[in-house]
C-alpha cells in the first residue's frame, strides 16, 4: 500500500536553495509552483531515487530538519562535493560507533542531509 516518503524542507531564499541543492549537491529541478509571481516558491527536486520538496511557505514545515540518505559510495560522493569548492561547506566523513560512515551537509536554512554508508557484515 505505501510507496515512498517525500520530505518537505523549509527554505527562505530561492537563489540560495538553487545554489545549494542544484549546483552543489547536483539535484535536478523537476517542477516548481507559485500561486502568483510574488508568492512563495514550492518545488520538487530529485537525484537518483531521492525526491525532496522545498517550500518557502511558512506553514509547510519547520527549518532544522534532518534527512538520512543511504549511499553505496560515500567516497565518490564526498570527492565530487569537495571538487565543487562550495564556499559554505567542506564536509568530511565520520566513522560512527554504530558501524556506518557518514557525511553531513547543512543547507543555508539549517536543514541537515546525512549521507550514510553502512558496513556490510
Amino acid at each position: 500500500m505505501l510507496k515512498r516518503i517525500v520530505p518537505i524542507l523549509r527554505i527562505f531564499d530561492e537563489n540560495k536553495a538553487r545554489e545549494f541543492y542544484l549546483e552543489y549537491l547536483g539535484f535536478q529541478l523537476d517542477w516548481e509552483h507559485r500561486f502568483e509571481p510574488d508568492m512563495p516558491l514550492y518545488m520538487q527536486i530529485s537525484l537518483d531515487s531521492i525526491v525532496i520538496h522545498l517550500s518557502e511557505h511558512h506553514g509547510d514545515c519547520t527549518p532544522g530538519a534532518a534527512l538520512r540518505v543511504e549511499t553505496d559510495n560515500l567516497d565518490a560522493l564526498h570527492g565530487a562535493l569537495r571538487q565543487k569548492e562550495y564556499k559554505n561547506a567542506r564536509p568530511g566523513i565520520e566513522e560512527t560507533p554504530w558501524n556506518s560512515r557518514e557525511m553531513t551537509v547543512t543547507d543555508p536554512f539549517g536543514n541537515r542531509i546525512i549521507f550514510v554508508e553502512t558496513s556490510a557484515e
